[in-house]
């Protein structure tokens, strides 16, 4: 085969074991990176005295290091809706620009973010009166993992880069290399194992970016020296902002959603005792599992419909979206089942010593996991409306999940029965109203955007 068909390779193998092909590597590579803070959770649950505040700290510190992550991966989901498009239109050129400006992005980026790793970190966890250990520990972790956040901002870039021309692997080798460094690392900076001194939460910070700064490694010289079907060079290389402007123009609204979880979970905390936004920290934490093989599955999804969206397929593009959806469901059906089964097994991986923490958690659990069926479809749509170009339609059903109806219906629930047990509720209406909401977007651009396709 030759190099050109096997470049093309969207535009014609079989959907469903294309699909599990390109997916497959993203799913397993989004579920170890849920490592990074499960595992930082569980050792820094099991400190011995000051476990309960170290997990209070760090579920304070979650939207904040949620952040980065929304900055990271959504500046470099633009540059790979471009990429996959350019390269469905056959234009390598454009294509290679917009790889090279992801990663000059993507130090842009890490630049603001040291801005409010030094300064904003003590006024955000003041705005929630913490105090003693728990502020101690959340000024250390924040300002550790945002001031040294370069190194996932510029991993991630690469990976959707790459992950643009349909390779998966050596994205997903990333994420393998950065979990496992930070899982070998963790017991010995934060128990002070050997001649490591005992750092406690610090030290969670500090294997989480040596992680992170393993994987960046690894992804630069991958993009620097392996023969990729996209290309970063600085040679000649000028700053086209029309570039810039595509990227975000997909980009951006993806900042936005993944940056909307963040703000959700700070509107919850505020609604919560501490008992509350530990219960909150840990179930955003487990669910990530459930959640990143979905997430991991739109990665294999967004070139494809991209490609087939760019090359006016419109048959293929459909059958994407409805293996995706079939796919997504499948995965979402798993987790449901665990976290009704097994939510108490689930808790005690990170103090088994806290009795209160399970009575809270298990029904919280069990409540809010019935949010996994809508949200699988909720997810699919979101992923083609990004790899079509149409970042606002996007931006729209993320912000209506997770801001318009979640944090409002969980406002009246606690005002209304006055018990925090039931705020837990809004996450599945919340879903069902976000499904709602896409369908109707989805069947206003079959009628619009969609109908010319096949046509041109």
């Amino acid at each position: 085969m030759s190099e050109a068909l096997e470049r093309n390779k969207m535009g014609y193998a079989k959907m469903f074991p294309l699909i599990l092909k390109m997916s497959l590597p993203a799913m397993f590579s989004m579920t170890v990176m849920a490592l990074y803070n499960v595992v930082d959770s569980i050792f820094v649950g099991n400190i011995s005295k000051y476990g309960e505040l170290g997990l209070n700290a760090v579920s304070y510190a979650f939207p904040l290091q949620m952040l980065v992550i929304a900055f990271a991966i959504g500046t470099a989901t633009g540059a790979n809706s471009l990429i996959s498009r350019r390269l469905g239109a056959g234009n390598q050129i454009e294509a290679d620009s917009a790889a090279t400006h992801s990663l000059i992005l993507a130090v842009f980026t890490w630049v603001v973010f040291i801005f409010i790793g030094l300064f904003a970190v003590k006024p955000f966890l003041n705005m929630y009166q913490c105090t003693g250990k728990v502020f101690e520990y959340g000024y250390q972790y924040l300002t550790i993992v945002l001031c040294c956040s370069l190194f996932i901002m510029v991993q991630s870039s690469i990976e959707k880069s790459l992950q643009a021309t349909g390779d998966m692997i050596f994205p997903m080798l990333f994420q393998l290399t950065g979990a496992i460094t930070n899982l070998i690392l963790d017991p010995f900076f934060i128990y002070g194992i050997g001649p490591f001194p005992k750092l406690e939460v610090m030290g969670a910070a500090i294997a989480t970016v040596l992680g992170q700064f393993a994987g960046m490694v690894f992804a630069l010289i991958t993009i620097f020296v392996k023969n990729n079907k996209v290309h970063v060079t600085f040679k000649g290389f000028k700053l086209n902002f029309e570039t810039i402007k595509n990227i975000y123009a997909v980009g951006f609204p993806s900042i936005i959603m993944q940056s909307i979880s963040s703000f959700m979970i700070l509107g919850l905390n505020a609604m919560l005792d501490s008992m509350g936004v530990t219960v909150l920290g840990l179930y955003f934490k487990l669910q990530s599992f459930i959640f990143m093989p979905c997430f991991g599955l739109n990665q294999g999804l967004l070139p494809i419909m991209g490609f087939n969206y760019g090359a006016k397929n419109k048959k293929r593009l459909y059958s994407a979206i409805k293996c995706g959806i079939i796919i997504a469901l499948v995965i979402m059906t798993i987790g449901f089942v665990i976290f009704q089964t097994i939510p108490d097994k689930l808790i005690l991986m990170f103090n088994s010593e806290n009795a209160e923490l399970l009575r809270a958690g298990v029904p919280a659990f069990r409540l809010i996991s019935i949010c996994f069926f809508p949200a699988a479809v909720a997810i699919v749509f979101i992923s083609m409306f990004q790899a079509t170009g149409k970042g606002f339609r996007a931006l729209l059903l993320s912000f209506t999940r997770q801001l318009v109806f979640i944090l409002p219906i969980a406002f009246i629930i606690s005002q209304i029965i006055g018990s925090q047990e039931w705020i837990w509720l809004a996450f599945p209406l919340a879903e069902i109203g976000a499904l709602t909401l896409a369908i109707l977007l989805f069947v206003n651009l079959t009628k619009t955007d969609f109908k010319k396709l096949d046509k041109e």
